[in-house]
């Protein structure tokens, strides 16, 4: 019997496979896209869609220090509360997309674009012109 498989292992201890997880997700906040081997964007698109849900449900300390276990930098915690999950208020899940890419030509792996689905607005830095 195949008890606790609701994970995959990715051939990894629990430590190394949820650092890679988060880093995976980290950088997903971060850029907003993230180019990886097809197992890892569908395991780390479970994570990211939970991260999601939590900044957009409860905006408060203990959930930032809870979403702040999992990201590796203040600032991505604070772009996930403050930018990514507004975004998301009226949508029940579906936050992120995994789109096949193809077979990497070094090893053969299959590799994968995990991307969120409404991408966050850019913000222009305004230059002020000085008067002469």
């Amino acid at each position: 019997m195949r008890h606790n498989d609701k994970i995959k292992k990715l051939s990894r201890t629990s430590e190394h496979r949820n650092a890679m997880l988060n880093n995976l997700v980290t950088s997903l906040f971060e850029k907003n896209v993230v180019i990886t081997t097809t197992i890892k964007a569908k395991e780390a698109r479970k994570l990211a869609e939970k991260l999601i849900t939590f900044a957009k449900n409860d905006d408060s300390v203990s959930s930032r220090r809870e979403v702040a276990k999992r990201l590796k930098s203040r600032k991505i915690v604070q772009k996930l509360f403050e930018e990514i999950a507004p975004k998301y208020k009226m949508r029940k899940g579906g936050y992120t997309r995994v789109i096949n890419l193809g077979i990497r030509r070094g090893d053969g792996a299959s590799t994968a674009i995990l991307e969120l689905v409404e991408k966050p607005e850019k913000k222009e830095k305004e230059k002020k012109e000085k008067k002469k």
